[in-house]
């Protein structure tokens, strides 16, 4: 059976009280224009602040939010149970901070349903648009890019923009085998989506820097840097090859 919601947002969270409470607002009325349901759903990484007071308030008069609670174990470890617990035909993470105007998640609702496997926003692609950022974190970002296209990613210009869309088959597929919990967890899935001949495409979206992001430039680089090199070794190991089943688990699987 098709599922309820055509559309799920999966929002990591650790300690986002003060941010959510207008991103939800702004999911809120976003999902109430469109003509298809839409769930939003809250992946709480173990926070220590109000963050999960702050979704349960908002879910008392609002059906489609749900809040998934987890031990504190890092985005990626969100990202990844966040994807195997959405209902949605179409999953699409994104940002506490939403970042990307929201009225521009429907380019990544169009492009899902037309075709792609993977709806990859991009603040580098022709057209994207970036807002406010500091020169000195674009300069680190790019380089770190540089990285990633050179030993994991070739072609892919923005892998580390927390806008993706997924269709549901395809996010559970890669999430069933993603190894990396923290920041690197994107070129991981991105990677494995390659590998398996999954259809890509970077979508440019105006990206507004916000001065409380959570991303420390410096610390974050090494820690993704790190990330990078262990999904190479991955790939090398064959840790991203596809599983098959034995015949006889086929066979009694099919009595």
């Amino acid at each position: 059976m098709p599922a309820d919601f055509l559309l799920s947002i999966v929002i990591p969270a650790y300690n986002e009280e003060l941010r959510l409470p207008e991103t939800l607002a702004q999911l809120r009325m976003y999902a109430a224009k469109q003509p298809y349901r839409v769930e939003v759903m809250v992946v709480d990484d173990g926070s220590e602040d109000g963050t999960v007071q702050v979704v349960e308030a908002a879910a008392a008069t609002w059906p489609d939010l749900r809040l998934l609670r987890l031990a504190h174990a890092g985005k990626g470890h969100a990202i990844q149970q966040g994807f195997l617990a959405a209902s949605g035909d179409l999953l699409f993470m994104c940002d506490a901070d939403l970042s990307m105007p929201i009225e521009q998640l429907a380019q990544f609702v169009a492009a899902t349903q037309d075709g792609l496997d993977v709806a990859i926003g991009s603040r580098e692609a022709p057209g994207a648009v970036r807002y406010g950022e500091p020169a000195r974190r674009h300069l680190m970002g790019r380089v770190f890019n540089w990285l990633v296209r050179h030993l994991v990613l070739p072609g892919i210009q923005d892998s580390q923009c927390g806008f993706k869309c997924f269709r549901r088959e395809v996010a559970r597929d890669l999430a069933s085998c993603q190894k990396i919990t923290g920041w690197g967890f994107d070129v991981e899935l991105l990677s494995i989506a390659r590998k398996r001949g999954y259809r890509m495409q970077e979508l440019p979206i105006s990206w507004y820097y916000k001065a409380s992001s959570r991303i420390h430039p410096i610390r974050d680089t090494i820690y993704m840097t790190r990330d990078l090199l262990e999904v190479r070794r991955n790939h090398r190991a064959g840790c991203y090859e596809r599983v098959s089943q034995p015949e006889s688990a086929l066979t009694s699987g099919n009595q």
